[in-house]
């Protein structure tokens, strides 16, 4: 039987924000990040919204980029202690992904975070909380997912918290919020909706309801990244991608994902490459190796006027070296001897990375070590 999941309501809008005046609680806990969200006054504008649906607040913030195990388990003493019925993650992936762990591990505290690791295991939620994410930037769709990424920064690997019940009850998406965004997280962030979609359209669980929004997506995607990297302001444009990742948020939590994330997820983890980034450079040449198992490109490629799976992988390419991304992990920067030495560890660590299990072409260890060598390199790769 086959399922389709998505918040019990997605506000959508410039402005749409000022919907927080309607929800319903006593206490609220706001997860943020380090500092954009107090600078702009989003943080101030939550509570004030909050209170006048009288709700009290206390905020939680300087959640970091790629959140770690030790900044979930702060959260969840400060949870313990205020006791909120609601949680409200405000600003990037990495505080509405930071609060959802939190929030698991605040209602079922006889859990630890390796028990809530194993793939749709997490017990249900929402006896103590409910769960409101307003995002910032326009990439993980994390406010309409059931995923949440958390790093162990001692082990160097990211830890993907997959289950139906750490989708939000509410998804505020505003783009007045992603005004902000400098230019070079606009292009991570971006490139990494685009993944969503490629991956959630050919995934084993892909259906006619994900699919439809991927599509879509990636065509809005396509048309307005360039406009929001290269004039921030454009509202228009912001809206726009806001949407495009929300609905590619959307169809990936419901289909999954692939080796595109498999591979990122230790990339990030072992040498801090942003997410999106390190996904725009695997893109292609993962595109090139599924090709041989699904002819699903060739449709992608006919959004966007081209026509076979390498004109897509090509454009993929090119839309992210347009708005300033490496076209290789040692342009990036990664030194050749270190990544020579953890190669075995990286690829060994994406083949037992959950969304393997749903790419569409099941990879052995070598191909996947050659994958991530061609995309070190900077190189084609040929199956």
């Amino acid at each position: 039987m086959s399922s389709f999941i998505v918040p019990r309501t997605i506000y959508h809008g410039l402005g749409c924000i000022d919907n927080l005046k309607s929800v319903k609680g006593t206490k609220a806990v706001i997860v943020t990040g380090a500092g954009s969200m107090r600078r702009l006054g989003f943080i101030d504008k939550t509570i004030a919204l909050l209170k006048e649906a009288k709700i009290e607040s206390v905020v939680f913030d300087g959640v970091e980029a790629d959140p770690s195990v030790d900044t979930v388990i702060k959260g969840v003493r400060v949870f313990n202690r205020e006791k909120p019925d609601l949680i409200v993650g405000l600003g990037g992936c990495s505080a509405i992904d930071a609060a959802k762990a939190m929030w698991v591990l605040y209602e079922h505290p006889e859990s630890t975070f390796e028990d809530i690791c194993k793939p749709f295991s997490i017990k249900p939620l929402r006896k103590k909380a409910h769960f409101i994410a307003i995002p910032s930037t326009s990439g993980t769709g994390t406010e309409v997912t059931c995923c949440s990424v958390i790093t162990d920064r001692e082990k160097g690997t990211k830890y993907p918290i997959v289950s139906y019940e750490i989708c939000p009850d509410i998804a505020i998406v505003d783009g007045e919020l992603a005004v902000g965004m400098p230019a070079n997280v606009t292009a991570n962030t971006g490139i990494d909706a685009l993944s969503h979609d490629c991956e959630a359209y050919v995934a084993t669980l892909a259906s006619v309801y994900s699919d439809a929004l991927a599509k879509d997506s990636v065509r809005l995607i396509f048309a307005n990244l360039p406009k929001a990297y290269a004039d921030g302001k454009n509202v228009e444009a912001r809206q726009t991608m806001h949407d495009a990742s929300c609905m590619a948020g959307i169809a990936f939590s419901n289909a999954i994902l692939g080796i595109i994330h498999s591979m990122s997820h230790q990339v990030g983890g072992m040498f801090g490459v942003p997410h999106g980034r390190s996904n725009a450079i695997l893109m292609p040449n993962v595109i090139r190796f599924n090709s041989k198992s699904t002819k699903k490109y060739e449709q992608l490629a006919e959004i966007i006027g081209k026509k076979t799976a390498e004109d897509f992988a090509l454009a993929v390419r090119d839309l992210s070296q347009s708005v300033g991304i490496e076209k290789s992990y040692k342009e990036y920067g990664i030194d050749a001897k270190i990544w020579a030495e953890k190669l075995d560890t990286l690829t060994q660590n994406a083949l037992n990375d959950p969304c393997t299990g749903t790419n569409p072409r099941k990879p052995t260890f070598e191909e996947v070590k050659r994958i991530f060598q061609h995309c070190y390199d900077g190189t084609i790769v040929d199956f």
